[in-house]
Formats: structure tokens, C-alpha cells, sequence
């Protein structure tokens, strides 16, 4: 398994090593040793989720205000294009996104620590898409950007876009700072060292 940071920090794609032979296959989705060697503390699971979306669905952009929600991605069935986007006020990438696809057939996951937001679109006519969270979802602390913010250009595929009320609703990351709603790097980064000291202490 390769577990390699990506263009905004905290943010990481995991490759694992795929052993097939005339039975099928067989996989790592999630690693805990390995996955604390690269990240550098432990994912502490306290949900899983899945989510089975039509081609032109649009999810997102999702986080969870501090002390946030961290998830690990991965696509179960046909394929997404999953972006995160940096959403921490003071982090250099600020604003900045970085896309991935993420398939039944490369079988690769995406890591995104708290305070990155998250979104992702089928590429397929269906997409069955499963995450482990670090937290239970917590309705009030929900923050949500418009994925289709123009101003961000997200890269999302041409069909659709098929969005709830609630992701369509939402104001834009320009809006969503003025509100107030946005963590800052400072914030994000303590959550980290606790994150990295309960891990040590354990």
C-alpha cells in the first residue's frame, strides 16, 4: 500500500497493492499501521457511510466544523471524481482543490483530515461510494460550500449537475468566510497535534 500527500496538505491517496488470481481478488482498503506511518496518528473510526449515486450527482462541498470530521474515500462500485477542497483560512492552498478519480477498478482511496472540504460526482451511470468518518455527522456543525462556485471552478463532469436543496442552497467560500463558517490553518493544525499526542500516548 502507497500513501501519498497530495497538492493541499492533509490530504492523502492511497494506492494499495492488489493480488489477483483465478479466484479474483484480493485487497487492503485501510491499513492502520501504515496509514499512521504516513499521516502520522491514528484514524479513529466512529462511522461508515455509503452512498450509491446516478450519473449528473453532484455531493457536496461537505466538512464539519472543528474539532471536524476526517474521512477516508473509497468507490466500491463504477467511479467518481472526488475533490477536496482547502477551506482553512491562513493555509497557503487556501481556495485550492485537488481532484482524483477514484474507481471500482483502480480500487485507490482518498484521506482528507478535518477542516478539508469533500465532494464528488459519478463518473459512471451508477457510483456506490463508502467512507469511514472519524466522527458520527453532526447536522448543526454541518458546513457546506456551493460546488458550484464559480469562482472555484471545480472540475466537475459535464452531465448534470443533480444537487439537494441543501448543496444547491449553499453560499460560496467567499460567502461562507464573511458568514464566519470557515476554520483557520492555526485551529486545524492544533486539531492535528492532538490528534498526533492521543496517538502516542495509546
Amino acid at each position: 500500500m502507497e500513501i501519498a500527500e497530495l497538492g493541499v496538505e492533509s490530504a492523502f491517496l492511497i494506492t494499495p497493492d492488489v493480488h489477483s488470481d483465478h479466484r479474483g481478488l484480493f485487497l487492503e482498503v485501510f491499513s492502520q499501521p501504515v496509514f499512521e506511518r504516513a499521516v502520522g496518528h491514528r484514524l479513529s473510526v466512529a462511522q461508515l457511510n455509503c452512498s450509491v449515486s446516478r450519473r449528473g450527482t453532484i455531493r457536496g462541498m461537505h466538512a464539519i466544523a472543528l474539532p471536524g470530521q476526517a474521512r477516508y474515500v473509497t468507490c466500491a462500485q463504477g467511479g467518481i471524481v472526488d475533490v477536496v477542497l482547502d477551506i482553512r483560512i491562513g493555509s497557503p492552498t487556501y481556495g485550492a482543490h485537488v481532484a482524483v478519480e477514484l474507481t471500482a477498478a483502480n480500487r485507490r482511496a482518498l484521506y482528507l483530515a478535518e477542516g478539508l472540504a469533500h465532494g464528488f460526482a459519478p463518473l459512471t451511470d451508477d457510483a456506490t461510494v463508502v467512507y469511514l468518518c472519524s466522527s458520527t455527522w453532526s447536522p448543526g456543525a454541518e458546513v457546506i460550500i456551493n460546488a458550484l462556485d464559480p469562482e472555484l471552478g471545480l472540475p466537475w463532469p459535464a452531465d448534470g449537475p443533480v444537487q439537494s436543496e441543501k448543496d444547491a442552497a449553499a453560499p460560496s467560500l467567499r460567502e461562507a468566510r464573511q458568514l464566519g463558517l470557515l476554520p483557520t490553518l492555526a485551529e486545524c493544525q492544533a486539531r492535528y497535534a492532538e490528534l498526533a499526542e492521543l496517538t502516542l500516548t495509546r
